[in-house]
């Protein structure tokens, strides 16, 4: 699914339309890349947590030269883990 299909099936649930569905879900990913920006996180009880998590410093392979190391520098990653709710639905 992609994100016009996403606006789609918001708006024939909600019975909002796509315009105001399509500002709904801006809305929503923008709060929360506003919150991971910040340094906090959002839980949604039972869907699931937006965070950000500190990757280290690290070596790895040149993929071009496999016998190159190459540094890797330390970065933040944004992740999303899944609530049990969400879990138990999809198993």
């Amino acid at each position: 699914m992609n994100k016009a299909e996403l606006i789609a099936s918001v708006a024939e649930k909600t019975g909002f339309t796509k315009k105001d569905a399509e500002k709904a879900l801006n809305g929503f990913m923008e709060t929360i890349k506003d919150e991971l920006v910040a340094g906090g996180k959002v839980q949604l009880v039972g869907f699931g947590t937006f965070e950000v998590r500190d990757r280290k410093e690290r070596q790895g392979r040149n993929p071009r030269n496999p016998g190159e190391t190459i540094d890797i520098p330390a970065s933040k990653a944004p992740v999303f883990k899944a609530g049990k709710s969400l879990k138990e639905a999809v198993n």
